[in-house]
This record gives C-alpha cells, sequence and structure tokens, in this order.
C-alpha cells in the first residue's frame, strides 16, 4: 500500500464509529522521546483548563501505534506520540480494527545523539565510524561482506580511543532507533558505493546491510526509558547511549553529546538542520474520539499554541526545537480548524 499523503498533517479515510463516553480523561501512549514534551503541555492543561490532566504512557512509537491502531472506543488510547511518520502497515492496521479517520500533528524537531558520560573524552564520530562500529556485517570494497570485526572504538579507526565498544540504545520498537538506523547508521553504510547501489537495485538487501545492529553485546537494547540510559553513562563513563536530544539537553551536567560529522548536536545546529542525525516529532489523534472524550480538542490546541510550540514556549525551554515560525503558522492554523470541525 502507498504511503498516505499528509496534507498538512490529516490523514483522511473512512469515517470512524464514535466512542463511548465511558472516561473523562485523555489517554495518550506512544514515543519516550515525545514523552517529556506532551507530560509538559498536559500537566499546563491540568491546571489552566476545566479538564482532567491526560493520562501519559511511555511505550515507545510502535508499542504506541499498536495500542493505538487496536480500536475505537474508550479502552482504547485517543493519541499516540511518535517520533517517526505512521508506517503504511500500521494505517491499515488502524483501518482493519475501525480507526479509519487519524490526525497527523507535527510538533517540531528533535537531534539523536550519540552522548557518554562527562567523566570521560568526547568523542568526534563520522556516521562511518558510527556504521563500523555498530553494524552486525561490515562491507568490504570488493562487494563482500564480513561479520563485524571491531572490538574497540580504536579497531574502527586509529584516532579513537582504546575503549571498548559498548552502546546502549533504544529496542526494536523505538521510533528513536528507527530513526537511528535510517539517519546514522544508514547514512555511514552508504559510504561504499556497491552498497549504495542496492538501494535501487535491492531494496531489500540494502536495508538488510544497513539497518541491521550487531547483536555481540556491542549495541545494548536498554529499553525504552531514556533517562535510565543517562544513569548508566553516568555509572559507566566508557559506554555509549543513544537517545533525543532533550535528554541531553536536560542532562548535560552528567552526559556530552558527541560530534558527528564535524557538527556538535546543540539546539541552533539541529535548528538550521546542520546536524545530520536529526528527525520531526509528532502526536496522532483518533478522530473518532474527539468530541467524545472530553477536552481532546483543547489539547491539542493548546499544544500547538505559541506558548508551548514556539521558539519562546515552554517546551523549547525542554529541548523541543521548534519548527519554522512559517511552518508553525500554518500546522497551527489547520490544527485550530480541525478542532473547530469537530466539535
Amino acid at each position: 500500500m502507498k504511503r498516505a499523503s499528509f496534507s498538512a498533517a490529516v490523514i483522511l479515510l473512512i469515517l470512524s464509529v464514535p466512542a463511548e463516553a465511558q472516561r473523562n480523561q485523555i489517554r495518550i501512549v506512544g514515543s519516550s522521546t515525545v514523552y517529556p514534551f506532551a507530560t509538559k503541555v498536559a500537566e499546563s492543561f491540568g491546571r489552566t483548563s476545566e479538564f482532567k490532566t491526560p493520562v501519559i504512557e511511555s511505550t515507545g512509537s510502535g508499542g504506541g501505534f499498536k495500542l493505538f491502531c487496536a480500536g475505537v472506543g474508550s479502552e482504547h488510547p485517543d493519541i499516540t506520540n511518535a517520533s517517526r511518520a505512521i508506517k503504511d502497515s500500521e494505517v491499515e492496521l488502524c483501518a482493519k480494527n475501525g480507526v479509519k479517520e487519524i490526525t497527523e500533528v507535527k510538533i517540531g524537531y528533535d537531534g539523536i545523539v550519540l552522548a557518554n558520560s562527562r567523566k570521560a573524552g568526547r568523542l568526534k564520530l563520522t556516521r562511518k565510524q558510527i556504521f563500523q562500529a555498530l553494524a552486525k556485517e561490515i562491507p568490504g570494497s570488493d562487494g563482500s561482506l564480513k561479520p563485524n570485526p571491531y572490538r574497540t572504538w580504536r579497531d574502527v579507526d586509529s584516532t579513537l580511543p582504546e575503549v571498548k565498544i559498548e552502546v546502549l540504545g533504544p529496542p526494536p520498537t523505538s521510533g528513536t532507533r528507527d530513526a537511528f538506523v535510517e539517519l546514522a547508521m544508514e547514512g555511514g553504510c552508504k559510504s561504499w558505493d556497491w552498497v549504495k547501489d542496492l538501494k535501487k537495485a535491492d531494496k531489500g538487501r540494502y536495508q538488510e546491510i544497513c539497518h541491521t545492529l550487531r547483536e555481540d553485546g556491542a549495541y545494548v537494547e536498554a529499553g525504552e526509558n531514556d533517562n535510565l540510559i543517562v544513569q548508566k553513562l553516568d555509572a559507566n563513563p566508557n559506554s555509549l547511549g543513544i537517545f533525543g536530544f532533550s535528554f541531553l539537553d536536560q542532562n548535560q551536567d552528567r552526559v556530552q553529546g558527541s560530534f558527528v560529522d564535524g557538527v556538535e548536536p546543540t539546539f541552533d545546529n539541529i535548528a538550521l538542520g546542520d546536524y545530520p542525525v536529526s528527525r520531526p516529532l509528532f502526536f496522532y489523534v483518533k478522530k473518532a474520539h474527539a468530541g467524545v472524550i472530553p477536552g481532546i480538542q483543547e489539547f491539542v490546541q493548546a499544544f500547538a499554541s505559541d506558548s508551548a510550540w514556539g521558539p519562546d514556549g515552554y517546551l523549547a525551554d525542554a529541548g523541543l526545537i521548534p519548527m519554522p515560525a512559517q511552518e508553525r503558522s500554518r500546522l497551527g492554523s489547520e490544527v485550530r480548524r480541525l478542532a473547530a470541525n469537530v466539535r
């Protein structure tokens, strides 16, 4: 199925069956990266509106879509956060289960960082070096593949430290992992011309080579709790962790972000598009629940307000990279029209 085209953030399929209003509190699931931003909006919303504070669960982007697409009704979530766009297979799952009208809201941008403890030296890496450190198989110049032989960062490049490769990262259900393998791993994988040429000739083989992480202990699945990864990096200065920029921003006294292709992961570099490992963030609304579960339209508008997602908003203080003014204005207008149309 060809992926649906999102015109200013709305997927319109077939009208869904209305949810029964058996609860009066918004339920949100999904991305651990979007979780702290959604939590701040929810807390502000609970304080300043007539509605209850939404309940938010961090399940990872993939886990959130699975719950969100399971059906319509008060037993199912109203909103799912995502650090990647919805996949065709997830649109199909939603439709199969009666979730046939979904609204996508892009909220801003985030960088994915490869960070380590401030107790250790700061790394300057290329995407090729990141791929070489973490790929299950390494391409040869002759078109061959070999099991990853690298045990230390110095094995990858003589300019890097003689430290065992140990990277703590998210599981397959995480949108952060999806974005990391697409932006960082694939970005490095394309350094081999014959692999790059596979993208058109054999896309499945290309993705297998570029997206498959090693399973010998160098990459450690550390769950969806990014705060736990930060704690582990503090305890083990030789390890690195993969998480969103907001967690680096909030823990700069403990961890530091590696340079990637010569660019430091900073708010400004991500906002300008200079940092190579960055991605948009979203949440998705089940339109059948809007107007039935109290407060959904108002919550969406609160999220899309300048006081929240604007350059001087409280989400920027929490590490969200705001969209450019023109894009933010356009999407904000469409969110407000959408809310008005479903009242």
